[in-house]
C-alpha cells in the first residue's frame, strides 16, 4: 500500500476520523460499564469546584459538560476520551510543519503515536491523563509559535493553555520546567525577549481560583499526588530500585514505536548539531520532562506510576523523525505502513478480546442493573426525588451516573448525612459494603427529619442500601 503525495492530508484525515471511531465503538460494543476514572470524573461533576480530593477540575469540568448534553450515554464518554487524541494528534500534525519540507514525514511522526499504547489502549477510559494531552501539545505549539513570531496572541495562549494543562494533572509542571530550561538556553544565546513574560498573566488569571480552592482546602489534591509516590515509605533501595522500573517500563512502552521506525529509517547515524534550535527545542521537550522525572525517582525514591507517563511522549515521533529525515525514503514507506496498519488492528482487537474474556474488571460492573433496582424501590415508596448519594466514590459514583434524578455524590463518609438531611428536601441514598448494623443503628436512624427509611439488600451484588425518603 502506497500513498500518493497528493492524499497525504486526506490520508490523515482519514486516520483520525477511523481512529476516534474504532476507539469508540470497540470499549462501548465490550464493557457493560464505564472504567474507574470515568466514573470518579463523573462523580465529582455532580459538584462543580476549582479542584478535588485527588487532581485539579479539568477532567471532571469536561465529562460534567457531556455529561449535561448526553446524560448517561457510556459512548459519550468514550468519544470525548478520543476527541481529545486526535484533537493531540492534529496539533503535533500543525506544529511539525513548521519542522518538515515534506508532508510525508509530518504524516510519519503522527503514525508513529499509534506505536505508543497511551495514545490508544488505555484511552477509552477518560481521565486527568487523557484530559492533560491537548493541552500539552497546545502548549508546546503555542510557546514554538511565540518563539518564531514573538507575538502577544501567541504568548498569551501559551499561557493560557499551560494554565489548563497544570489543571488536569499536576505533572504538567515537568512540561513546563522543560520549556523553562529552553529559556534559559535562550538567554545564554542573546535570543531572549521579554515579550514572553506576559504568558505569565494569562497562565496566573487561569490558576489563582484553583490555588485560592488549595488553601482553603489543605492542599488535599497535592498530598494525595504526594501519598501517591509513596515517598512516606521510602528507603535507600527505593533510590536505586523505583528508577530502574522505570526505565525499563518506558522501554517496554516505547518497543512498538522503535519497531515501527525500524521500517521507516534506512540508517542510524546522525550527528547532534548544538546550533539548531529546532532540534534543541525537540530534544528539551521530549528529554527533558523524562529526565526530570527519572531524577526525582532517583533522588527522592519515589514511585513513578505509568499511566502517569502518558502526555510525555506526544512529540517523540517529530523528534525522530527530524533527526533521521535524510534517512528516510519513500519506497520504505509502504512497510512502514503495513506495520503500522497491524498495530493499528492489533490495539483494538487485543482491547475487545480481553474486555469480553476477563470477568471481574471494573467494566463488567453492573451499575445499570443496581441503579434500576434502586430507582423501582425508590419509586413504589417514596414521593421525593433522590438528589444526594453516598458511598465510595465507585459504587455511589454509579448510582450518581445511572440514576434518573441524577443526584449529587457528596463523598465516602456516611457522618454527615445529618447535616444533610436536615437542609433538603430530596432524598438519600447510601450505597456500599456497610455491614448490616452499621446500616440500621446508624446511618439510617441518623436522619430525624425525612420521614421513612428502607434498608434494601442486594446480596446478588454484595451491597446494602439505606434509603431516606418522603412518603
Amino acid at each position: 500500500m502506497s500513498i500518493k503525495q497528493g492524499q497525504i492530508g486526506k490520508f490523515f484525515a482519514i486516520f483520525l476520523f477511523v481512529h476516534v471511531l474504532i476507539w469508540t465503538l470497540i470499549p462501548t460494543l465490550a464493557n457493560s460499564n464505564l472504567p474507574l476514572d470515568t466514573i470518579e470524573a463523573l462523580a465529582w461533576a455532580s459538584d462543580i469546584q476549582w479542584g478535588y480530593s485527588k487532581h485539579p477540575p479539568s477532567s471532571a469540568w469536561f465529562s460534567g459538560l457531556v455529561f449535561a448534553i448526553f446524560s448517561n450515554q457510556d459512548w459519550a464518554y468514550y468519544l470525548l476520551s478520543q476527541l481529545f487524541v486526535v484533537l493531540s494528534f492534529t496539533i503535533v500534525w500543525k506544529f511539525s510543519e513548521d519542522f518538515f519540507k515534506k508532508q510525508i514525514h509530518r504524516l510519519i511522526s503522527v503514525l508513529l503515536l499509534e506505536g505508543i499504547y497511551f495514545y490508544n489502549f488505555t484511552t477509552p477510559e477518560f481521565n486527568v491523563y487523557v484530559c492533560e494531552l491537548p493541552f500539552w501539545t497546545l502548549t508546546v505549539f503555542y510557546c514554538w509559535k511565540g518563539i518564531k513570531q514573538n507575538d502577544y496572541i501567541s504568548w498569551l495562549l501559551f499561557g493560557f493553555f499551560a494554565g489548563f494543562g497544570v489543571l488536569s494533572h499536576y505533572l504538567f509542571f515537568y512540561l513546563l520546567m522543560a520549556l523553562d530550561i529552553f529559556f534559559i538556553y535562550m538567554i545564554f544565546k542573546k535570543e531572549f525577549n521579554s515579550k514572553c513574560l506576559i504568558s505569565l498573566i494569562a497562565f496566573l488569571i487561569v490558576l489563582l481560583p484553583h490555588l485560592i480552592w488549595l488553601t482553603e482546602n489543605d492542599f488535599i489534591s497535592i498530598n494525595y499526588a504526594l501519598h501517591r509516590t509513596g515517598s512516606e515509605e521510602s528507603t535507600f533501595l527505593n533510590h536505586l530500585y523505583y528508577p530502574i522500573t522505570f526505565l525499563a517500563k518506558q522501554i517496554g512502552i516505547m518497543v512498538p514505536f522503535f519497531i515501527m521506525l525500524l521500517f521507516i529509517v534506512s540508517k542510524f547515524k546522525y550527528r547532534i548539531n548544538l546550533k539548531d534550535k529546532k532540534l534543541i527545542f525537540l530534544i528539551i521537550i521530549n528529554i527533558v520532562p523524562l529526565l526530570l522525572i527519572f531524577l526525582t525517582s532517583f533522588f527522592l525514591g519515589t514511585k513513578i506510576r505509568t499511566m502517569w507517563m502518558t502526555s510525555f511522549y506526544l512529540f517523540s515521533g517529530v523528534l525522530c523523525v527530524y533527526i533521521f529525515q535524510t534517512n528516510i525514503y519513500r519506497e520504505r514507506f509502504k512497510h512502514f505502513l503495513n506495520v503500522f496498519l497491524f498495530l493499528f488492528i492489533l490495539s483494538p482487537s487485543i482491547y475487545f478480546y480481553d474486555s469480553i474474556s476477563t470477568k471481574n474488571k471494573r467494566t463488567d460492573y453492573h451499575g445499570k442493573e443496581i441503579a434500576q433496582l434502586i430507582q423501582t424501590k425508590w419509586d413504589n415508596t417514596f414521593s421525593n426525588k433522590i438528589e444526594i448519594v453516598f458511598g465510595n466514590i465507585w459504587d455511589a459514583g454509579n448510582l450518581s451516573y445511572h440514576l434518573k434524578s441524577k443526584p449529587e455524590w457528596t463523598g465516602g463518609l456516611w457522618h454527615g448525612i445529618k447535616e444533610i438531611s436536615e437542609n433538603t428536601d430530596g432524598g438519600i441514598i447510601v450505597i456500599g459494603d456497610y455491614d448490616e448494623n452499621i446500616l440500621v443503628n446508624k446511618i439510617c436512624t441518623i436522619s430525624n427529619t425525612l420521614s421513612h427509611v428502607v434498608l434494601l439488600q442486594l446480596k446478588y451484588f454484595n451491597h446494602n442500601v439505606c434509603m431516606i425518603g418522603k412518603k
